[in-house]
């Protein structure tokens, strides 16, 4: 009875923030979903159905203790189910082997590869004897050689073909399946794919042909063709990185941003400036709404006949809309736009907007329509700026500490109050996902935020607005000053000394134990809040101890890494690019392949790479003569690694054999150093990790016992 009592009293002080703890949980639901080893069936999903809807019906006759509980329980229920209806109705074919052939498609979106070639998203794809049933529905291929539009070698005459959606195209491409993680626990672009219906993803050296007229039926690809009209003439009037920039936070199209830009840009902390959020959508729905009320303003008689307020906040939501519409519609948009069209209907309501509330609100409609945006840093950055904005302004506006500072002040007080707030909650967030923490950052956004506020944007409005009468160029002039000094600031602090500081990948339990201290911390009423500062430094302390893989092995049986006191150690400068970059970034290593291979570590093996770790010696096997040296090779004690083709190779028992094959089935490997007994090795392989879930492959056992001596 006593229990009861004091749980009726807790759950009494949450009475005010329980709609905000219904987002809590359906993005628990969602993110337990996404944890799961295994996908569940339909049975077991109908039987979780049929649970949560009795858990979602009880409160209607429950009391007030219990009926909280239960609704708790139920929306969980329903965030992993919302994630399973939505993988299901995902599925589209995936390809299951390399294809090299021709690709005829039309193409829907246009953007750049981490190595900043042209690539291009085809949907009506065709390949050549490839069932209809078994050609992906979306395909992404990169641009090299004759087919890069930015190439500036090429046959004399040769003009490469620029892409742009709603373009018919053929081609000769490379295709593969979408690949697994580079590393056991890693990033899993599969996942991704998946919900993307992108069933393989390739490149292609050869020109790229267009055939026809562009096919602009489709809401998505007319969309995607008049963003990109509109970045090519924001492109036209501002040329250079400034013109890549103004094109980006237009319509978000990054496909002229450059490598080194970006770079600089993420260095500083101001890559948010690029991706079109909070930031964007509220300067711009701002600058609207306050120019369009002035004006009627100043219409004699128009304030005291209509009510402009209203009107200026009607127009603010449809400049959203549009805005969301040519941005492509990331999470971050989506949220944004939530957010603002809240503040808005509460002006029109007469209601107060900026609370815990609309914050709630956009995340629950976000997780229902895109439930897989949970795990990306889009999503968690996103909210955990808008929250902590949101919970420290209304603090400072309780306390009227604007009543204490003079009214020039009070501006430069709100932009380097939300600069910190802001970098300090998405800090732990960009610090796991891109392994990097900008140490300078509150100063380029000091610099910085400012000048997007009263120049850029406001710029960017009266360019579009003045464009058809042939006075844009006044607009564009002013965007392109503000903009480069943006670039300026991003250059000056990410040139600066230790201006990033590297940090290693975070283990599962990290984020969401930071997460949930900080969400307890903030919205939990009662003497049990201190335990949010608890969880929360315990995803610090957790993080603190993580033990990255001490072997990795590339999926292509090509590369090796050994994690040595300098650093990780590989086997070749080149090759396995991509593995070997996100091994080291996952490390928090700043070494380059090239350096990385120059470290000492490993041991001339018959002339082969190896590494002796718990009695076993672990060769990489390349080159020329492997087939001839084989036989030596394996002895009791070896395990032997090869990538390339084993026809003609002789049967292997004395030692442990991994071929391009197994590892095609059990992807990346890690070591993670010996057991106690030090007679056997442990190897964890990415499919292991990511388990049996829609978008993998069954996972291989890959446990491997030292041979008897």
């Amino acid at each position: 009875m006593w229990a009861y009592i004091r749980l009726n009293e807790a759950i009494a002080r949450q009475r005010g923030r329980l709609f905000c703890w219904s987002a809590v949980c359906l993005g628990g639901g969602v993110g337990f979903y996404f944890a799961l080893p295994v996908e569940p069936d339909v049975t077991l999903l109908s039987i979780l159905a049929l649970i949560c809807g009795i858990c979602l019906i009880i409160p209607f006759f429950s009391n007030e203790t219990l009926s909280p509980l239960f609704a708790g329980a139920g929306l969980i229920l329903a965030g992993l189910l919302v994630a399973a209806t939505h993988a299901r109705t995902s599925a589209a074919p995936v390809l299951t082997y390399r294809y090299y052939g021709p690709v005829e498609g039309r193409v829907i979106a246009v953007d750049r590869s981490l190595t900043g070639k042209i690539r291009m998203t085809l949907d009506q794809v065709l390949l050549a004897e490839v069932a209809p049933d078994r050609t992906p529905e979306k395909v992404r291929i990169s641009l090299h050689g004759d087919a890069d539009p930015d190439a500036e070698i090429r046959y004399p005459g040769y003009i490469a073909l620029r892409p742009e959606p709603g373009q018919h195209v053929v081609l000769t491409a490379n295709l593969s399946p979408p690949p697994g993680p580079a590393e056991p626990g890693g990033f899993d672009f599969r996942r991704f794919a998946w919900f993307q219906k992108l069933g393989a993803i390739g490149y292609t050296r050869t020109p790229v042909l267009q055939i026809g007229p562009p096919r602009l039926n489709g809401v998505q690809v007319r969309v995607n063709h008049l963003r990109g009209q509109l970045s090519e003439r924001v492109r036209t009037r501002i040329p250079g990185e400034a013109g890549a920039f103004a094109a980006t936070i237009t319509t978000g199209d990054r496909s002229s941003m450059s490598i080194e830009t970006t770079d600089a840009l993420r260095a500083s902390n101001l890559s948010h400036l690029l991706a079109i959020s909070g930031l964007h959508m509220g300067l711009l729905t701002g600058f609207v709404f306050a120019s369009i009320r002035l004006f009627l303003a100043l219409i004699p008689g128009m304030a005291l006949r209509l009510p402009i307020r209203k009107i200026a906040a009607v127009a603010a939501m449809i400049t959203g809309a549009v805005y969301l519409a040519l941005s492509g519609g990331n999470v971050a948009t989506v949220r944004a736009f939530i957010m603002v069209s809240a503040l808005f209907i509460a002006v029109l309501l007469g209601r107060r907007a900026l609370t815990l509330n609309s914050v709630a609100l956009a995340a629950l409609i976000v997780l229902l329509i895109t439930p897989e945006a949970l795990p990306g840093p889009g999503f968690q950055m996103s909210f955990a700026a808008t929250t902590a904005l949101v919970v420290v302004f209304g603090g400072l506006q309780r306390a009227e500490v604007n009543t204490w500072l003079p009214r020039w002040l009070r501006p430069v007080f709100a932009v380097l109050v939300s600069s910190f707030i802001a970098g300090a909650a998405t800090a732990p967030i960009a610090a796991a996902h891109f392994n990097q923490v900008a140490q300078y950052g509150l100063l380029a956004n000091v610099l910085s935020v400012p000048v997007m506020g009263v120049l850029v944007v406001p710029a960017g409005v009266l360019a579009f607005l003045l464009e058809p009468l042939g006075l844009g160029w006044i607009g564009f002039l002013v965007m392109e000053a503000g903009i480069n000094w943006i670039l300026w600031v991003a250059e000056f602090v990410s040139g600066l000394e230790g201006a990033v500081w590297k940090v290693p990948t975070p283990g599962p339990l990290v984020l969401p134990l930071i997460a949930l201290g900080a969400i307890w911390l903030i919205l939990w009423n009662g003497r049990l809040r201190g335990a949010g500062i608890l969880l929360f430094f315990s995803g610090f302390y957790v993080w603190a101890l993580v033990e990255r893989p001490f072997i990795l092995i590339a999926e292509s049986g090509r590369m090796m890494g050994v994690l040595m006191p300098e650093g990780r150690a590989v086997v070749k400068a080149r090759g396995d690019g991509f593995a070997v970059r996100t091994w080291l970034e996952n490390d928090g290593d700043t070494a380059s392949q090239e350096e990385a291979a120059a470290r000492s570590g490993f041991q001339d093996y018959a002339g082969f790479k190896a590494y002796r770790l718990a009695g076993q010696n672990i060769i990489l096997l390349s080159g020329r003569g492997v087939s001839d040296q084989i036989s030596d090779l394996c002895q009791p004690g070896n395990m032997l690694i090869y990538g390339g083709r084993t026809e003609g190779f002789p049967d292997l028992t004395d030692c442990h054999f991994l071929t391009a094959r197994d590892l095609r089935q059990s992807g990346s490997l890690a070591i993670y150093g010996q057991t106690v007994a030090g007679t056997e090795l442990e190897i964890v392989s990415a499919e292991e990790v990511a388990g049996r879930r829609l978008w993998t492959s069954r996972p291989t056992r890959t446990r491997y016992r030292q041979a008897d001596q």
